[in-house]
């Protein structure tokens, strides 16, 4: 079995450090030096391994892509297309993927995408998979999948947007409640 040398693992400390201090700031308004310090090692170590403030944080977003596709992908085995539906929400409010920090993230990824051609292909590559997810869940459960799809993703990215704005720890049962009240009208 390989060992596992010093550069995965310094590439996910750094991963992590941009994580929390981008949720600790509440904005892409972090340096370099803050997150090597917080990663504890030196700028210069994190700009041998990134280049650049935005590509550990686009790392650290295709991280937390990852952590989510991890958390629908364990939900799903022998489930049916409302066990893959509920899998794929659930997934959303996981405890890993609803900590304010991760959500700040998403949120500061959606603004960086403005900016940002790597950014915004990769927010468009999440789209189209949790559209394409959802409405392939979807079939047979509603006459009109790919527009309850689109108002689930919607409203998703709607309640992400007010647990940041909200001071205080995420609250993912009031949030996941809100995501399956919803269906349960939607799919009546």
């Amino acid at each position: 079995m390989p060992k596992l040398g010093a550069e995965p693992i310094r590439k996910a400390a750094l991963i992590n450090a941009a994580i929390v201090e981008v949720g600790r700031a509440g904005s892409l308004d972090v340096t370099v030096a803050q997150i090597a310090r917080r990663a504890g090692m030196s700028p210069a170590l994190a700009h041998h391994y990134f280049g650049s403030k935005d590509q550990i944080f686009l790392a650290a977003m295709r991280f937390i892509l990852r952590s989510y596709g991890q958390s629908v992908h364990d939900r799903l085995p022998g489930q049916g297309p409302r066990g893959r539906l509920d899998a794929i929400v659930q997934a959303s409010f996981a405890p890993q993927n609803f900590q304010r920090e991760t959500v700040s993230a998403w949120v500061n990824f959606y603004a960086l995408a403005l900016t940002s051609e790597a950014a915004a292909r990769l927010l468009r590559v999440y789209h189209r998979r949790l559209r394409s997810n959802l409405i392939v869940a979807l079939r047979g459960l509603t006459d009109h999948p790919a527009r309850t799809a689109d108002t689930l993703g919607a409203l998703i990215d709607g309640v992400y947007l007010r647990a940041v704005l909200t001071p205080g720890p995420t609250d993912a049962d009031a949030a996941l409640n809100t995501i399956m009240t919803y269906l349960e009208e939607a799919l009546a």
